[in-house]
């Protein structure tokens, strides 16, 4: 029998009454895909002009928060024609209803993704029992 982990999102939790960096503009939400094997969750955030340096990540008391700063991408001469691509801040946190290691979370960022590996504690890991034969 598994158990189905529950991961709650918790769009704009903790901006309430925050100010922006932009203006006052609210953060982006980040779009996420969550997976999950045996051994961990897996987090995917498009975060899109940020950089490792940018990025502040938290896992406490099962909320996995993710805040990411974007600076402003401005031609070196000119103006702009056409812009349809927003830029700002990105903010999302998570409830994460699983036995998450700590100290063993990780995260890495490449081409605007961001990936967060949450590994699950030993205990909360399915393990298979051995029945043995009766005498």
């Amino acid at each position: 029998m598994s158990q189905e982990t529950e991961i709650q999102s918790r769009e704009g939790a903790g901006a309430v009454g925050r100010e922006g960096s932009r203006g006052g503009n609210a953060p982006f939400s980040p779009l996420c895909d969550i997976y999950e094997t045996a051994d961990e969750l897996v987090l995917l955030a498009d975060m899109p002009g940020t950089g490792p340096d940018q990025v502040d990540l938290k896992f406490e008391n099962g909320l996995l928060t993710i805040y990411g700063r974007c600076a402003q991408r401005r031609p070196e001469s000119g103006r702009a024609v056409l812009a349809e691509y927003g830029v700002g801040d990105y903010y999302r946190s998570f409830e994460i209803n699983e036995d998450i290691d700590a100290e063993k979370i990780a995260a890495e960022l490449r081409n605007g993704v961001l990936t967060v590996r949450l590994p699950k504690l030993e205990a909360a890991k399915p393990r298979k029992i051995p029945v043995r034969a009766g005498a």
